[in-house]
């Protein structure tokens, strides 16, 4: 079997698996459905993976590559305080916009095994919130920003632009929103969500 060939095949898998599993969760999905999304027999699906627990894994750990980068950036770089909620609630809303299974993905995983998130944390990629922290403080010393513990700062920005892709069909039940209404309430949330923060915080 041709490289070229391997990786296209575990892409159809990878692919076919991020479905099943949105749709059905851990427990619902079957690997024959999941070979059967990806257009090949059982026995190449466990070739690739032994079992539906690594699969699951292979494909929650893609997701979080995914998403883990973006946040990084925006956490380290050198900007103020008030670039860096401007620039990461744009950045994530664009991002989810994209990929929009992705939360839910990442929530499902987490519910049904919390132990499995300490293995990822371990990891490079994970996102890490010392310099932010510690331009909350000076900030905060400095006069710029009211006195808050930047993990609180933190939580808000994070719930704010996660809860609403999370919890989507209720925002729309409750907004009577379509789709594409939905995207473009979310396009909005980019400065409604930054405003709030920033206005909510600055000195």
């Amino acid at each position: 079997m041709s490289k070229k060939k391997e990786v296209t095949t575990e892409t159809q898998i990878l692919e076919a698996a991020k479905h099943v599993f949105q749709n059905k969760g851990m427990d619902g999905a079957r690997m024959q459905e999941i070979a059967d999304e990806a257009k090949i027999n059982k026995a190449m699906l466990h070739y690739y993976y032994r079992s539906k627990q690594l699969l699951f894994e292979a494909v929650f750990k893609n997701a979080f590559l995914l998403l883990a980068p973006q946040l990084n950036k925006v956490l380290n770089d050198d900007s103020s305080i008030e670039d860096k909620i401007r620039n990461f609630t744009s950045n994530y809303i664009s991002f989810i916009n994209k990929h929009p299974y992705i939360p839910n993905f990442i929530i499902q995983e987490l519910n049904r095994n919390p132990n499995f998130i300490s293995n990822i944390s371990e990891q490079a990629i994970f996102p890490n919130i010392d310099k932010f922290k510690k331009q909350v403080e000076i900030e905060v010393q400095q006069g710029i920003l009211k006195p808050i513990a930047a993990e609180q700062l933190f939580i808000h920005l994070l719930a704010l632009n996660v809860f609403p892709f999370i919890a989507k069909p209720l925002v729309k039940a409750f907004l009577h929103l379509e789709d594409k209404d939905f995207k473009q309430f979310m396009e909005s949330r980019k400065k409604e969500v930054a405003d709030f923060i920033i206005h909510s915080i600055k000195a």
